[in-house]
Parts: structure tokens; C-alpha cells; sequence
């Protein structure tokens, strides 16, 4: 026909075409005769979970096709920074953050000092990932989990190995695998953590003998601020500057991604120079004033009045170890930004 298949079909119904996999088990059924469903069975085992246990829980699993059609379209590949950015930057959940910043005021001022993260920065990762614990998620993570590791063929690898977690985790956390809901890929609690991320870096931070990122603020707060340490956050460091660019050598090192990869002298050399904090000309904050061998990346963003170009550096790119995405990290930059800013007016 000369057209893509892709052009006819929405994106659950082009997976669906291009893995038929993914449609090969009804909404009502359960998980437990999959042709893949003894090796993981086999698996947990091994890792000390009940079989009968195992058995129990694939049978409750319910396939969704709503996960499937989230999974194929993810506003952070969809949307421009211009429209991405009014999901978060808005006065209302800075407000929010205040207040929840109040209430934990202790809990943040400890992970600050025993990690070197700021306040700022824990607070807006748990702004923008569920809205201080608004908006948690709606999917049972069993049913998540299941849907992504045998009906969704690209990462089907990785979501079972959430899934093995997610089993192992009963035990661990004092998690009831059929009931904790979350986001259509497998995000648990106040703070997001996927299954993996959970057992290598959630952190009982109130001391209570639970880790518990559902209804404990602390173990949150003190697990966000362990992700970035481990992450290799770099305290007091920057994590951007707007940028100025001259001619067309900029466009080989936007190329490159938001993982730093050359230096500021090699920018300098292709036109890009970061906003000095010397230069108040564009009434910006984001300014740096860093030596030559710092290595660094270039964004060219979508903004509201056009290209927006940023200079980023390694803090950025451990903001996208949380979420591997550029508008992501910008949205949680700015919006620490505005918290610092608001928790100062607070105290004063």
C-alpha cells in the first residue's frame, strides 16, 4: 500500500500486530499456565519464595491492555519541553511540597546531611513522581508486571525480573504482592521505586524495623536521598546552565546525548559557552562558572519561545538514572529550584 503499518494502527494495535504474543492471553485469564510461567515459577524458588505462593499469585495476575498502550507512548517521548513542563511547574504543587517539607522537616534535614543531596531535589522527586503521595498509582503491580514480562516482547526480560522481586519482596518489605498497587510499570510508593530498585537502595530510615515507601514519608525521603548518593551525586556541584550558542557546531554535540561527554573547552571550541554566574544579563540562575576540563552535555530543548539550549553535567545525568529522560531531569531540576526558593520565604 505504500504506507506503514504503523501509520494505520494506534500503538497498542501496531504491538500487538508486529508481536502476536502480546495478544495471546484474555484480559480474565491468569498467568499461571504461560508457556513462560514455570522458569520464572523455578526461579523464584531458588530465591526462597513458596511455590505454591508463586503459583498463587500468577494465577490472581490479570493482563491489561491499558499498560500496554501507556507503555508505547510515555509523555516523556511524546511531548515537547514546552508541554511537559506545565505538568509539573506549577505553583500548586510547590505549595505542596512546602507543606510536606513541614511535616518532615527533620527526616530532610538528616538525609541532606548523611548523603550530601538537598532537600530541594529529594522534595522535587517525590513532587513530580506522585505529587506527595497524591497520586501513587492505580494498577495492581502484580497485574503490571505480569502484562509487561510475558505480553510486552521488548522488555519482557527486564519486567519478569521485577516480577521475580516483586515475589521476593512479601518477605522483605511486608509487601502483599496481589493487593500493592502503583504505576503501569511496576512503580511502587511515594517515591516510585520499581521492585529492584526497592531491594538495592530503599532504606528503613524511620527505624521502625519496615522498609516501607508506601506510608512512611522518612523511609521515602532518606531512600531517594540513598538512589542519588549511590548514583554518585556530587554535593554542591551544578547541575546546569542555560547556554549561548554561536554557528552551527553546536548541533554534533546535542547529537551526543545527556550523558557528559566532552569538555567545556571542546563547547567553547563548537560555540557553546555556559551562562557565567558573572553575566546576570538573562536574569537566569542557572549559571556555572567551572574549569575547562569539566565534562558536560548540550540540550537542545523545545521551550515555549523556541530552542531553549542547556549545559549539563554529571548531577543531571544521575537525575536520569531515576528516570532516563531529559525532560524529566529539567522537570525535577526546576522544580527544586522553585522549592528552594519557596523554602527560604517559608523559614524567613
Amino acid at each position: 500500500m505504500g504506507v506503514r503499518l504503523s501509520a494505520l494502527l494506534t500503538p497498542f494495535a501496531f504491538l500487538a500486530a508486529v508481536f502476536p504474543a502480546a495478544a495471546a492471553f484474555a484480559k480474565e485469564q491468569g498467568y499461571a499456565d504461560h508457556p513462560q510461567a514455570e522458569a520464572l515459577i523455578q526461579e523464584v524458588v531458588k530465591k526462597g519464595v513458596d511455590e505454591k505462593r508463586a503459583r498463587e499469585l500468577l494465577s490472581q495476575a490479570r493482563r491489561q491492555d491499558k499498560i500496554l498502550e501507556s507503555i508505547a507512548r510515555p509523555a516523556e517521548h511524546t511531548m515537547t519541553w514546552a508541554r511537559y513542563q506545565k505538568i509539573f511547574l506549577q505553583q500548586e504543587r510547590v505549595d505542596a511540597g512546602v507543606a510536606f517539607a513541614r511535616e518532615n522537616q527533620q527526616e530532610l534535614a538528616r538525609a541532606e546531611a548523611e548523603y550530601g543531596v538537598p532537600r530541594e531535589v529529594i522534595l522535587a522527586i517525590i513532587g513530580v513522581e506522585t505529587y506527595y503521595g497524591r497520586h501513587k498509582g492505580t494498577y495492581r503491580v502484580l497485574d503490571a508486571l505480569t502484562t509487561l514480562g510475558f505480553d510486552y516482547p521488548p522488555r519482557a526480560s527486564f519486567f519478569r525480573g521485577q516480577l521475580v522481586a516483586l515475589m521476593e519482596m512479601e518477605n522483605q518489605a511486608h509487601i502483599d504482592a496481589s493487593e500493592i498497587t502503583g504505576s503501569y510499570a511496576g512503580a511502587m510508593g511515594l517515591a516510585q521505586f520499581i521492585p529492584t530498585s526497592y531491594q538495592a537502595y530503599a532504606v528503613d530510615y524511620d527505624q521502625d524495623g519496615v522498609t516501607d515507601l508506601v506510608n512512611s514519608p522518612a523511609d521515602a525521603i532518606g531512600s531517594v536521598a540513598n538512589y542519588f548518593h549511590r548514583h554518585h551525586w556530587q554535593p554542591g556541584f551544578p547541575v546546569a546552565a542555560r547556554a549561548r550558542i554561536e554557528g552551527q557546531g553546536y548541533q554534533a554535540l546535542a547529537k551526543k546525548g545527556y550523558k557528559p561527554s566532552f569538555s567545556l573547552a571542546t563547547a567553547r571550541k563548537n560555540g557553546v559557552v555556559a551562562v557565567s554566574c558573572q553575566d546576570d544579563t538573562l536574569g537566569s540562575e542557572y549559571c556555572f562558572d567551572l574549569a575547562d576540563d569539566t565534562q558536560v552535555a548540550l540540550l537542545d530543548l523545545t521551550g515555549e519561545k523556541g530552542h531553549e539550549f542547556w549545559m549539563v553535567t554529571r548531577n543531571f545525568y544521575v537525575i536520569t538514572r531515576y528516570n532516563h529522560s531529559e525532560l524529566y531531569a529539567m522537570a525535577v531540576l526546576q522544580l527544586s529550584r522553585q522549592l528552594a526558593h519557596a523554602l527560604e520565604e517559608d523559614r524567613s
